[in-house]
């Protein structure tokens, strides 16, 4: 049983959605499929003219494709990405400091779980650079980055835990199909807004799942996608 942000077919897991053809099933909510929306996201917070920087760990299989995938979002949006690949604390004090001495507007974080070790100490240094930040994950916006967009990972180990129990009963993994996450966060920091002193739209508010504001968050049902 597995539970996997990115295509289980693409990484050899299985051999299809449908028909996972070995001992092994589970759920994927393919955050690294959400590259380009999370991209448009943020850089419809930003002036046009300026660069955006991404941050992506040298060590992960998905770099590349990340990567890959923003720099073309990016040339869509008409606008430039810089890109900083990291493998330690160090390597990210570095790498921001690179970014900022090209004045990227905002920093953009490869959907990828290595970051969560350093996030503290990314969201101080996009705290002492005044920098807009968008991650995968909601938690770094609950802790002070300004966005998130990305699938309910409490949805998915939901889902992954009703497998097990199907699995332990007798079913056979190989016949249950690969589960893909259909539920989506789209989380915005007011309070990081207003310290940045970035104004956001009704219409991005009205497309929020989960606003934080001064001290609380509050669910906005017409927020799903």
């Amino acid at each position: 049983m597995f539970v996997t942000g990115v295509d289980p077919v693409e990484v050899g897991l299985v051999a299809s959605f449908n028909r996972p053809g070995a001992n092994v099933t589970g759920v994927t909510f393919l955050s690294n499929k959400l590259v380009a929306k999370r991209l448009e996201l943020l850089a419809s917070l930003t002036p046009g003219a300026t660069p955006i920087g991404m941050l992506a760990h040298t060590r992960n299989p998905n770099t590349e494709a990340d990567v890959r995938d923003a720099l073309a979002t990016a040339t869509a949006l008409g606008r430039t990405l810089h890109v900083e690949r990291v493998a330690s604390a160090s390597d990210l004090n570095t790498a921001v400091a690179s970014l900022v001495q090209r004045r990227v507007a905002a920093l953009f974080f490869a959907p990828q779980a290595d970051f969560r070790i350093w996030r503290q100490q990314i969201l101080a240094l996009a705290e002492h650079h005044a920098l807009p930040t968008s991650f995968s994950n909601s938690d770094y916006v609950v802790a002070g980055g300004l966005m998130s967009y990305g699938p309910n990972q409490i949805d998915s180990y939901r889902e992954a835990g009703i497998y097990t129990g199907r699995i332990l009963k007798g079913e056979k993994p190989a016949e249950l199909p690969v589960l893909v996450s259909t539920k989506y966060d789209f989380t915005i920091n007011l309070k990081t807004a207003k310290a940045l002193g970035l104004t956001i739209s009704p219409t991005m508010l009205a497309l929020a799942t989960t606003v934080i504001e001064e001290t609380t968050a509050c669910c906005c049902a017409n927020g799903r996608s």
